[in-house]
């Protein structure tokens, strides 16, 4: 989990990178910016806004050799290590990502290269590095006054709602190759902001781990447990699922199976699933990890509870109180209609 509250920017470089595919410059500033407490708070909310609404998933510096031979890797090392040198290092950065802009479809822009502190991950403090650009320019009106009128000025700039591309490497985990926080809101060119830019891989954490296992377990139900079964049992199966993570901090696969798993046939079908499945998922070799909280309640939310039925209606289940939904509902086939039906039980209506 990230905080940016408190974060401050120490240092902030501006430079202009273009497409060398169409013969564009390079622009680097010889100073840094100087920041001042107008523009302070629009440049916070214009660079970390899309961090705090995006999902935290988690990348690494990565190289198939070594991470010594990874541009950004080293970089970012030596403005870690030297943070007074940030400005010179920010224009190895520049020129880097000019040297990667060699596609047709990659827009020139403004880079802006950061040096944060007091920043908040997994409940340490640390600093961190901010590579922001802003490629799409909006155009927008200024206003002239004359003698007797107004005149409309047509500008062009950057939209402060709208960051085009960015990431945030703490100074974390530097072995693992840091942790790093991405987002590329223009999808025309993801590889090499990413892949040629970055050169990162997904950073393989319990939120990762979290994340993936439950996925798995999310396809398992729709295609082993829904065709045996039915959609209750589908939904109930998921609901087991997400609560044995939710009340656990370690995941034990054997635990997992023995108590989510109330029809032993499914057991070896699970084995199974995952031998043919688990490497999509990064599991293949996993039987237990540290259980991320965060992890597990972001699943919740975004897994369907309810069963919806050809008649128009719909059936929500209790992901708190799975027993609920099977101990009260009840499934059966009536012949006269030649129908299925789903049998309620309750007490009383509750007011909403």
């Amino acid at each position: 989990m990230i905080n940016l509250f408190n974060t401050h920017i120490e240092n902030l470089s501006i430079h202009r990178v273009g497409n060398k595919s169409r013969n564009e410059a390079i622009f680097l500033s010889d100073v840094p910016y100087t920041l001042n407490d107008e523009i302070m708070p629009l440049l916070k909310e214009f660079f970390f806004k899309p961090f705090r609404e995006k999902e935290e998933n988690y990348y690494q510096f990565a190289h198939e050799v070594d991470l010594e031979y990874n541009e950004m890797y080293n970089l970012v090392t030596e403005a870690f290590n030297n943070p007074s040198e940030v400005h010179s290092i920010s224009k190895k950065i520049a020129n880097h990502l000019f040297e990667q802009s060699n596609h047709p479809h990659i827009k020139s822009g403004e880079v802006y290269v950061t040096y944060l502190t007091h920043v908040s991950i997994d409940n340490n403090v640390v600093d961190a590095i901010g590579v922001f650009k802003s490629e799409i320019k909006t155009d927008f009106l200024q206003f002239e006054e004359n003698e007797s009128s107004l005149n409309m000025i047509l500008q062009q700039g950057v939209n402060l709602n709208k960051l085009d591309k960015g990431c945030i490497i703490f100074n974390y985990q530097k072995e693992e190759g840091y942790k790093i926080l991405t987002v590329d809101s223009n999808r025309y060119d993801a590889r090499y902001w990413l892949e040629h830019f970055l050169s990162v891989d997904v950073f393989q954490d319990e939120n990762f781990m979290t994340k993936k296992y439950l996925q798995f377990c999310k396809d398992f139900a729709k295609d082993v447990v829904l065709p045996a079964e039915d959609k209750q049992q589908e939904v109930l199966f998921m609901n087991r699922a997400i609560n044995h993570f939710a009340k656990n901090d370690e995941f034990e696969e054997t635990n997992f199976l023995n108590e989510v798993m109330e029809n032993p046939e499914f057991i070896p079908e699970f084995k199974n699933y995952k031998v043919d499945k688990g490497a999509k998922y990064s599991i293949e070799d996993v039987s237990n990890f540290p259980i991320a909280n965060a992890a597990v309640t972001d699943v919740r939310k975004k897994t369907k509870n309810t069963i919806e039925l050809d008649t128009n209606i719909q059936i929500k289940m209790d992901f708190i109180n799975p027993e609920s939904a099977e101990k009260f509902v009840e499934k059966g086939w009536d012949e006269e209609k030649q129908m299925y039906y789903y049998l309620v039980y309750f007490n009383k209506e509750l007011k909403s």
